[in-house]
C-alpha cells in the first residue's frame, strides 16, 4: 500500500479542495490516460486496487505511471467516543485530487487494449474520470 516514509507532522487538518488542478494536468509520461473530473481524497487502497486491474489487463505489455501519491494523512476516532478528548490517531493516507489532475498513464500498448485497462482501473476510483489521449498520437501505428 503508498504511504510516505515518513512524515514531518502525524496529523493534518482536511484543507479545502477548492478549484482545478494547476499541476499534473496534462499527459506528461505516456500517450494515454485518465483525468480526474471531480474533486476528492483518494486513499492508497483504491490507488493500489487501480494498479493492479491497470497491470492484469495489460499483462506485462507496456508501462504505466501513478501520477498521484497518497501523502495527506487521515485520523479517525474509535467506534462510540464521545466528544474531545482531542483528534484521533492516524488511520491511513490519501491523495487530493483535483478536476484536471491526471491519475494515470500508460504507453507502449495499442489504444483498444489501454482504454479497456485505464477503464477498469477508474472503476476502482470514488470519481468521474475521462480517457485522454496524447495530442500528438499516431493513431495508425
Amino acid at each position: 500500500m503508498l504511504q510516505p516514509k515518513k512524515t514531518k507532522f502525524r496529523r493534518q487538518q482536511k484543507g479545502k479542495m477548492k478549484g482545478n488542478a494547476n499541476r499534473g494536468n496534462t499527459i506528461a509520461f505516456g500517450s494515454f490516460g485518465i483525468k480526474a473530473l471531480e474533486s476528492s481524497w483518494i486513499t492508497g487502497r483504491q490507488i493500489e486496487a487501480a494498479r493492479i486491474a491497470v497491470t492484469r489487463k495489460m499483462q506485462r505489455q507496456g508501462q504505466i505511471w501513478i501520477r498521484i501519491f497518497p501523502d495527506k494523512p487521515i485520523t479517525k476516532k474509535p467506534a462510540e467516543v464521545r466528544m474531545g478528548k482531542g483528534k484521533g490517531a492516524p488511520e491511513g493516507f490519501v491523495a487530493r485530487v483535483t478536476p484536471g489532475r491526471i491519475l494515470f498513464e500508460a504507453e507502449g500498448i495499442p489504444f483498444d487494449l489501454a482504454k479497456e485497462a485505464l477503464r477498469l482501473a477508474a472503476q476502482k476510483l470514488p470519481i468521474k474520470t475521462k480517457f485522454i489521449v496524447r495530442h500528438d498520437y499516431d493513431f495508425n501505428e
